[in-house]
């Protein structure tokens, strides 16, 4: 979790206005988290913080890409995201559990702002349900060979069910026949 300490922003020494940071999200950020469905990826996230009295407003937006598994052949590929999210962070002396996904509620005593769940939700967020190399891949058509087992497979797999037809079927289909 060491590593997780770059994606904190300090704002108590910063004036009020517009801040921008950069972050580097590698696979070593996705190491952080056990059961997260990216492993592998390059992206750059471009942090633009507003800091005002009672609030900061965060803007955020996270290109590159990731690396999937396609469903269908197995094949791992590059994916491309494009990421814009926008944050509210307020601050309060009270206890105040009537956060959304759009607002984050800090304590006046706190000086940093982590970002490393954000980005962890965003990206995991943007992960298709169904990964398919020739949908979310650049240029990319799913394996021609593996379909082709795939295929065979299938082939093979109807010829043994054809084959065998259980025998209380047969007996069925012979009250039928009468």
């Amino acid at each position: 979790m060491k590593y997780l300490k770059k994606y904190k922003i300090p704002f108590s020494g910063l004036s009020a206005g517009k801040h921008n940071f950069e972050f580097d999200v590698d696979d070593a950020f996705f190491a952080c988290f056990d059961h997260s469905l990216v492993k592998k990826g390059k992206l750059l996230a471009n942090v633009q913080l507003q800091k005002r009295e009672n609030m900061l407003v965060t803007n955020f937006e996270i290109t590159g890409h990731i690396t999937l598994t396609c469903d269908v052949c197995l094949r791992e590929f590059q994916s491309p995201l494009d990421i814009k999210e926008k944050v509210i962070v307020k601050f309060t002396h009270d206890e105040w559990d009537q956060g959304s996904d759009e607002i984050i509620v800090l304590s006046h005593h706190d000086y940093e702002f982590d970002i490393s769940n954000l980005l962890y939700e965003y990206i995991n967020v943007r992960v298709p349900h169904y990964p398919k190399c020739s949908e979310q891949g650049e240029n990319l058509d799913c394996d021609p060979e593996m379909l082709r087992q795939l295929a065979s497979e299938d082939a093979i797999k109807n010829e043994l069910k054809e084959d065998q037809v259980d025998p209380r079927w047969e007996a069925l289909r012979n009250i039928k026949n009468n």
